[in-house]
């Protein structure tokens, strides 16, 4: 019986890091041909996208238990591009960016129309959808930005690369701007890893543009968090952080109002 995909993935990415991995080391190298070989030795049916094995543990899932196991308890192991077709198992101080709890939920008023709510395929699509209907990249940097394309595959320095949704944006002063943003539904975590290749993508593809870079996650069904990152000292750090709740407009008091003025006059 064929092993599930998510176990097949596990298993080869495992018996890659087994190949290479020896004490001390704080990366290696391997390429797409690696997977194959892997696969093959285990008489395992890949999928016809090969990349997507590398893509999941980028981007989507935690690598297993058994690699991260034999990371120091600071550090943990990333898979990074290094070319076309190659990838870099890297050691990286632990890098989080996870919504913080003690935040106020500021409540917006829910401008997602139902029908989209009711036929979005995934987490992620729901999330960007509501992201884009409600406004909130506007709202988040004061900016008015227009949705330029969601899920922009292109290459940068020969890695492929994958950003959920891009904005192009402009301020009062005429200054223009270009907004990559994540997208995390579930209880998936942010990628750092997808962050700096956001960054490195909009930096080189419109180098006459302002960078701003989002996350956004959902904490709830209609609590949304957004950030704002950079990368400093190779690490991602927080710029900004807010927490949005979509409510129907009639559960926005005059409370709540008095609690938003109080704060932007303070």
């Amino acid at each position: 019986m064929p092993k599930k995909r998510t176990g097949l993935y596990d298993v080869i990415i495992e018996q890659i890091f087994k190949n290479h991995f020896t004490a001390g080391i704080s990366s290696f190298d391997f390429d797409r041909d690696e997977i194959e070989k892997v696969a093959e030795k285990i008489e395992a049916n890949l999928p016809k996208n090969v990349g997507d094995v590398v893509y999941s543990f980028r981007y989507r899932r935690a690598l297993p238990k058994s690699i991260q196991d034999t990371a120091s308890n600071d550090n943990e192991w990333v898979i990074e591009g290094a070319d076309r077709a190659k990838y870099t198992f890297k050691l990286v101080k632990i890098n989080r960016i996870v919504p913080n709890q003690n935040l106020i939920a500021i409540k917006i008023p829910d401008a997602t129309p139902e029908i989209i709510s009711s036929y979005a395929l995934s987490d992620e699509q729901a999330l960007l959808a509501k992201v884009r209907y409600n406004r909130l990249v506007d709202i988040f940097l004061g900016l008015t930005t227009y949705s330029l394309q969601n899920h922009l595959r292109t290459t940068v320095k020969r890695v492929q690369i994958e950003i959920d949704e891009i904005y192009v944006g402009i301020d009062r002063e005429g200054c223009h701007y270009i907004i990559p943003i994540q997208a995390q539904g579930g209880k998936d975590q942010l990628s750092v890893v997808q962050t700096k290749q956001d960054i490195s993508c909009c930096t080189d593809k419109f180098p006459n543009l302002i960078c701003r870079a989002l996350s956004s996650q959902f904490m709830t069904e209609n609590l949304i968090a957004i950030f704002e990152l950079t990368v400093q000292d190779d690490q991602i750090r927080i710029v900004d952080e807010k927490h949005y709740r979509l409510v129907p407009s009639e559960q926005i008091s005059s409370e709540d109002m008095k609690a938003y003025r109080s704060h932007t006059s303070g």
